[in-house]
């Protein structure tokens, strides 16, 4: 108890919010905002993860391996991880508005400076911009449903801003590789600085003005870690999203490699992925909250099911195709279910436990990325699938071992 009463007082008020719920802007304003918030956040995403589709294109045209070309996914991650606490931290009173218009000007900038590139070193510096904007326009939008709507709209408009995660899997993964298909990857990066473009200026149209609320300091963090549960839920997020993205980043060579799939066979195997991720985020979302554990294991389960089938299975393309809706589910229900327990670990600073989840989600990326890339290069794609798989099993043990000696989420849980 303690230790919340002094994390509480941390993280302090410091002014009113006029654009918030209970100010007189009309709600429909508030909800265009969360709108606008949920594209900025899907611009992000896609922009993360697009080289996945684009991996053996890119790595082909700078004349590196796909380990190195993974590199394009280890960057951010790794970037996102520090920039979550230091620039929420570093930028506690500048109006969360600005700083959301701030992100998305560095965002058009690095997809820019992407598809301009001319050697693969730029590539890389334009993914440590997009760590930077990925780490802060999080951390500060993953919060901001309670200021843009009434109270009893946030829990819907806070589902609006989440569900960028698996449109962006869903329209930006596969609509980036179709694009690269057609014009070449650069014209993809193209495209994607286009719409952070157009987001930008919805942001500056539609979002109220937000002074700080909350300063949060970095003492808060520390405070956390000091709480088993808190570092229990940090564990279940590294494994589970290590599992993941140790394979998903290279998924388009295991179907080029193993499956024998074409590059538009690819693309719709990686849209019918994404579209199985909005159904998976949905189902995660409306059961996490009463089933926490349950859920969180049975979709670490079936990240292990579908990674440590896909080498047998996923030679004949209807059992990759098979494997990768198991697997979409599964992803799906991932991040609501990481960031719910995060918040229920930590139920008196939220703010706080929505930068705790963004670093440690973010950092797991790149580690997982970066493994995922030194064994493809070492071994093969099926080699990675099946680490993964054993990577995610570790966490359907760990949340097991949870139910078996505690039913319940003491503040030492």
């Amino acid at each position: 108890m303690a230790a919340a009463t002094t994390a509480t007082t941390a993280t302090t008020a410091t002014t009113r919010d006029p654009g918030g719920a209970d100010s007189p802007h009309s709600p429909v304003i508030g909800w265009l905002a969360v709108v606008a918030v949920m594209l900025g956040i899907f611009s992000i995403v896609t922009t993360e993860i697009l080289p996945i589709g684009l991996l053996t294109a890119i790595g082909a045209s700078f004349t590196v391996s796909d380990g190195m070309a993974g590199l394009m996914m280890t960057m951010p991650g790794f970037l996102a991880a520090i920039a979550a606490p230091v620039v929420t931290v570093a930028t506690g009173r500048i109006d969360r508005r600005l700083m959301l218009c701030a992100f998305m000007v560095l965002l058009a900038a690095a997809n820019f400076l992407a598809a301009a590139a001319p050697d693969y070193w730029l590539v890389l510096v334009s993914r440590v911009i997009v760590g930077i904007v990925i780490g802060g326009f999080w951390s500060i939008g993953a919060s901001l449903a309670e200021r843009l709507v009434p109270t009893a709209s946030v829990g819907r408009a806070t589902a609006v801003i989440f569900s960028a995660v698996p449109l962006g899997s869903v329209l930006g993964v596969p609509a980036g590789t179709f694009i690269g298909d057609l014009a070449g990857w650069r014209t993809a990066f193209i495209a994607m600085g286009g719409l952070t473009v157009g987001v930008l200026i919805m942001l500056l149209i539609v979002t109220p003005p937000l002074p700080p609320q909350r300063t949060i300091r970095l003492g808060v963090l520390r405070g956390m870690l000091h709480r088993v549960a808190t570092r229990f839920a940090l564990l279940l997020t590294v494994l589970v999203v290590l599992a993941h993205f140790g394979t998903y980043t290279y998924v388009t060579p295991f179907l080029e490699q193993v499956t024998d799939a074409g590059s538009g066979l690819i693309t719709v195997f990686l849209l019918i992925y994404g579209v199985a991720g909005i159904l998976g985020n949905f189902l995660g979302g409306s059961l996490v909250a009463r089933h926490p554990r349950a859920t969180f294991g049975t979709a670490a389960g079936m990240i292990a099911a579908a990674t440590l089938l896909l080498p047998v299975l996923g030679q004949w393309k209807a059992g990759a195709v098979a494997l990768l809706i198991v697997w979409g589910v599964a992803y799906g229900a991932v991040p609501v279910s990481s960031q719910t327990w995060f918040t229920k670990a930590s139920p008196d600073t939220p703010e706080a436990a929505s930068v705790m989840f963004t670093a440690s989600f973010q950092a797991t990326i790149s580690l997982g990325a970066l493994t995922g890339g030194i064994v493809v290069d070492a071994s093969s794609p099926s080699t990675v699938m099946t680490l993964g798989g054993m990577t995610a099993v570790l966490m359907v043990i760990a949340v097991w071992v949870h139910y078996a000696r505690r039913l319940t989420w003491p503040d030492n849980a």
